[in-house]
């Protein structure tokens, strides 16, 4: 766009603003498309950002933690969790390793068995719980050395699980933000055709306006600028809306897990501010584009 179109928009000229009228159906077109995509994008850019910070969370959490599970004779149990509690403290990484209670096996497995689980008449075998420091440890050279000194361990670095849980939010991420970019191209499908409506709607007035003198530059400014304004102040109000939902929505809670925290947290509040600036800027080049092409179609 040039920057006579620009000055026009930043600072207004009350002549250029009579060639568009203030009311009508692409005034409401208009208002309405940026409100509503407005509204959905405060949605879209809560669940990018809920999903990034999950696939953070996840990451960095399963990847410093693993299961050793010991399956033996009941009568050699013990002594094998021994060993596998004293290699592991050998182990460089390993910042803690700590045999579960049966009470805290029993916890796990109350969601399947229920509450009063009977862990000796069953077979469940001995967990050891493994938390890595920032450095990490070795696992194949781990496992190696389990193996043959403990012949029941089995030890489950989360690996198969984890990376589908990570690779699954992050898909997320990224689909959230697609649909801010789709969110955006309707925006301005629906803008270019409001401004297009009123540019035919207004065709004698921009021959008036050409045989007294003005140029296309001017009658373009006009247009430009009414529907920039149209748009800025939908999407403000959509993203009022938009907010407003976001704070009706369930705080997190272990209890509802990804269902949950889909809000904003700390400064990403700022982010949605962006989304009335960003759909006058979608307006501003929609309806350039637009009122070039038709001008140039009247010509």
């Amino acid at each position: 766009m040039s920057t006579g179109m620009l000055r026009t928009v930043l600072i207004g000229d009350t002549q250029a603003d009579r060639v568009v009228p203030p009311s009508g159906f692409t005034a409401q077109l208009t208002l309405f498309a940026s409100g509503a995509m407005a509204f959905l994008a405060v949605f879209a850019l809560a669940l990018s950002l809920a999903s990034g910070r999950l696939a953070d969370r996840w990451a960095s959490e399963l990847a410093r933690s693993a299961t050793l599970r010991i399956t033996a004779p009941e009568d050699q149990v013990a002594a094998q969790t021994e060993v596998a509690l004293r290699i592991l403290r050998q182990t460089p990484g390993v910042a803690r390793a700590r045999a579960l209670s049966k009470q805290e096996q029993a916890t796990l497995l109350a969601p399947w068995f229920g509450p009063g689980l009977d862990l000796d008449a069953l077979p469940v075998p001995q967990l050891i719980e493994v938390k890595e420091d920032e450095q990490g440890y070795d696992a194949a050279g781990l496992r190696l050395r389990l193996s043959a000194e403990v012949p029941g361990a089995v030890l489950d670095d989360h690996t198969r699980w984890r990376k589908p849980l990570v690779d699954a939010a992050n898909s997320l991420r990224r689909l959230g933000w697609i649909s801010i970019l789709l969110i955006g191209g309707a925006m301005a499908a629906m803008i270019t055709l409001a401004a297009n409506a009123a540019l035919a709607a207004n065709a004698q007035v921009i021959e008036v306006l050409r045989l007294v003198g003005a140029h296309d530059s001017y009658i373009a400014g006009a247009f430009v600028r009414r529907f920039t304004l149209r748009a800025f102040i939908g999407a403000g109000i959509g993203v009022v809306l938009g907010l407003a939902g976001v704070l009706l929505l369930p705080e997190a809670s272990d209890e509802g897990g990804f269902l949950t925290g889909l809000g904003f947290h700390g400064f990403s509040w700022l982010w949605p501010l962006l989304i009335p600036l960003l759909g006058g800027a979608v307006a501003f080049a929609a309806t350039g584009l637009a009122a070039r092409r038709r001008l140039k179609e009247l010509s």
